[in-house]
């Protein structure tokens, strides 16, 4: 019955009928509830309905349904669908969030790149303290409540009272974490039921993430610390929300693009390494010290000033070369890169500052696209070997 009920919905959404499409696929829903499959289809028929929090609810229990039943293709389609539902709601960063979900689990889906390039043009419209650019979901949806059951005899049921929150808290030895990231962000999800919302506290440095809360239940407290971080973050844009189930801090990476291969960084901060222009694994660190030798190179020792028997006294020839190349300020190349590098994009200024830094100084690329697929190789000039810095 389910299945003919599901046939008869698809048949309808395909004669653009979504209105009859959403009674057939609830009466599939009705028989077999935990069908991921039936919420992905009913989602659809209530986004061509315009009905959007219908279609975004009937999304995310495709997702939750997905999970519980493993079916990987599934819950990737139930993003899909929950990320163009919150795009159609206004709801950008969240649709952009979500809709990355897709990317990274199918690179193929043609779809989602389209959506993903919606959202990315309507977020450059938007102001920069927009609530629409913050993002206010996490990958997986929060579980629905369950709802009641009305009463069908004369009889009146007595109600048990529901646990309090603080009795259901995850004890400390079973809390974990995961996290993931996107260009612009980092997310970790603390797992840890029944969080006080006012008791829990968050503190961000540009380099250290730390999250405390008290664990009632268990008469102890829980504390959860990073530092140094793999690269350094916007503390001001940074942020940790309290759920029922878990506790989210969302990390804004201080240079976008840079990917994280791993939470922490493995070498501790100390004040050479701040001061040096750091190599390898620290890329945001990296990025202000490279951008400043693009622009503003450091300017060559002055040239000897030769003896003469001209009344004007001795000259220094380097400095007269300098005046006559004042056009293009001094070297060529120089002029180039600083000209190429100022009037570029974010993109391509991400792509040459990514490649410069990893390449040791021996490649210069403006293609992003290219250089965000992994590390950019040293290549040394032809007859030379790159070797690695003493240390």
């Amino acid at each position: 019955m389910a299945a003919q009920a599901a046939e008869r919905g698809r048949k309808a959404l395909a004669a653009s009928n979504p209105e009859l499409a959403i009674k057939e696929y609830t009466t599939a829903i009705n028989e077999s509830p935990t069908s991921p499959d039936f919420y992905i289809q009913r989602s659809t028929a209530h986004l061509r309905a315009n009905q959007l929090e219908a279609a975004l609810s009937d999304a995310e229990h495709a997702v939750l349904n997905g999970i519980k039943r493993a079916k990987k293709e599934a819950v990737t389609e139930a993003h899909l669908a929950r990320g163009k539902a919150l795009y159609k709601l206004g709801r950008i960063a969240d649709a952009q969030f979500v809709l990355e979900i897709v990317k990274r689990r199918d690179e193929k889906n043609k779809q989602v790149d389209m959506w993903l390039n919606k959202c990315l043009l309507d977020i450059k419209k938007l102001a920069e303290d927009d609530p629409k650019r913050t993002v206010s979901v996490s990958e997986i949806p929060e579980q629905p409540l369950a709802q009641s059951g009305a009463s069908t005899s004369g009889t009146t049921s007595q109600t048990q009272p529901a646990p309090s929150a603080t009795s259901q808290q995850t004890p400390a030895g079973k809390i974990r974490h995961e996290w993931y990231q996107s260009m612009d962000r980092v997310f970790i999800t603390i797992l840890a039921k029944g969080i006080s919302k006012d008791k829990a506290t968050c503190e961000f440095s540009d380099r250290s993430v730390s999250v405390n809360f008290p664990l009632e239940a268990h008469g102890s407290s829980f504390d959860f610390h990073l530092e140094p971080l793999f690269g350094a973050i916007n503390t001001e844009k940074s942020e940790m929300r309290v759920l029922p189930t878990k506790v989210e801090v969302n990390l804004m990476k201080a240079q976008s693009g840079v990917k994280w291969s791993k939470l922490e960084s493995d070498k501790p901060l100390s004040t050479t390494e701040k001061a040096d222009t750091p190599v390898g694994e620290d890329t945001a660190m990296a990025d202000a010290a490279v951008k400043e030798a693009v622009l503003n190179p450091t300017p060559a020792p002055k040239g000897p000033a030769y003896p003469t028997s001209s009344k004007s006294g001795p000259k220094n020839w380097d400095k007269i070369g300098e005046a006559a190349e004042e056009d293009i300020g001094g070297d060529e190349t120089n002029y180039f890169f600083k000209r190429l590098y100022a009037g570029a994009s974010p993109e391509v200024q991400r792509a040459m500052m990514k490649s410069y830094q990893e390449s040791n100084g021996t490649a210069l690329s403006t293609n992003w696209e290219e250089v965000s697929k992994g590390r950019v190789e040293t290549v040394p000039p032809d007859g030379m070997e790159a070797k690695p810095y003493p240390k």
